[in-house]
């Protein structure tokens, strides 16, 4: 539909191909699924369930349009914030959208963090899923005490981008119910008795106290977090079916600077993913993928209004029919 170049990606058998991008938050999920996207003609379906939800932008820490590169991605902001998103809707969706991407030739790439969703999209239904689909699953990983420190440093940053602000919007005095909606995200309700604080005999100083206690808390939900999730991918590897291939990433975030960040980043993980999906569904050697990969980057480069309106027409066929949308298809 966008008129890029396109790897087919049906095996033999005429199954669909699917990349799974899965990962602890943090790990940067999200760029190795648009880096994938760009080198193999993919489009993205987002698989964090709290990103799904529409609103708090920084503290769900969404893709930005620029961080998109023109990739198309799906199931992000599209839900109402009070609705309740379960990842039976995940699997009703997520399989209409693969589908969709993968009858235009293009290559399905989930990503996110949500392990529940992934494992009802693979096991719900009766396995119908992996009956249609052949499947390449990645975990980044990064060690854990790097992690911590990394994400730690990515809450003081939300802060600085107005993260305190954003969820401002959202708090109801009159409500302290926190399981439903986009109001379950990691750093809602612990910032609760912050804001109830405000017009209160409380001083800023004991106020900027319980603000600092807050984003302390938003800190040690988001480590608890990502043991959680570490905890989920380790029991999915262990079951029949779930190849989950480890692509070890803490290198990545020891290096001093954005050169040589990127550098690791392409020798430990974008390259090395690469290969690996390129082995396990495509068949490619190195100097296939090189040529398809050049097309692909060129004609990316060029790309003008009529991939828009393709994109555009796109969310209006998919969005009559489901609600959803597409973002990131313009440059």
């Amino acid at each position: 539909m966008c008129g890029l170049p396109s790897f087919h990606p049906r095996d033999g058998g005429g199954r669909s191909k699917v990349v799974v991008v899965m990962g602890a938050t943090g790990t940067g999920k999200s760029r190795l699924a648009i880096d994938l996207a760009l080198r193999l003609g993919g489009e993205v379906i987002n698989c964090d369930k709290m990103q799904v939800y529409a609103g708090l932008n920084v503290i769900t820490n969404k893709v930005t349009p620029e961080e998109c590169a023109g990739v198309p991605h799906y199931l992000l902001g599209v839900a109402p914030p009070d609705a309740d998103f379960t990842a039976a809707d995940f699997r009703r969706e997520a399989t209409l959208l693969v589908d969709l991407i993968a009858r235009r030739g293009r290559l399905p790439i989930i990503a996110g963090g949500s392990n529940s969703y992934i494992e009802e999209l693979i096991k719900g239904n009766g396995g119908e899923f992996c009956s249609q689909y052949e499947r390449c699953f990645l975990w980044v990983d990064v060690e854990l005490p790097v992690l911590h420190g990394f994400v730690a440093d990515r809450v003081d940053r939300m802060v600085e981008r107005g993260m305190v602000q954003e969820v401002k919007q959202v708090f109801d005095p009159d409500n302290n119910d926190y399981s439903k909606g986009i109001r379950r995200a990691i750093g809602v309700p612990e910032m609760d008795r912050y804001f109830r604080s405000e017009g209160t005999a409380v001083d800023e100083v004991a106020r900027r106290r319980v603000l600092a206690d807050a984003i302390d808390d938003i800190k040690t939900s988001t480590c608890r977090l990502t043991c959680c999730q570490l905890e989920k991918i380790r029991r999915l590897r262990t079951l029949p079916g779930w190849d989950i291939r480890r692509v070890e990433a803490t290198e990545v975030f020891l290096k001093k600077g954005k050169e040589a960040a990127d550098e690791a980043w392409e020798r430990m993980v974008a390259g090395p993913s690469t290969q690996i999906v390129q082995e396990l569904l495509y068949g490619l050697k190195n100097d296939d993928l090189e040529l398809q990969s050049r097309g692909i980057k060129k004609d990316l480069s060029n790309k003008t209004v009529a991939f828009t309106a393709a994109a555009s027409a796109l969310e209006s066929r998919f969005s009559t029919t489901t609600g959803l949308a597409v973002v990131g298809a313009a440059v």
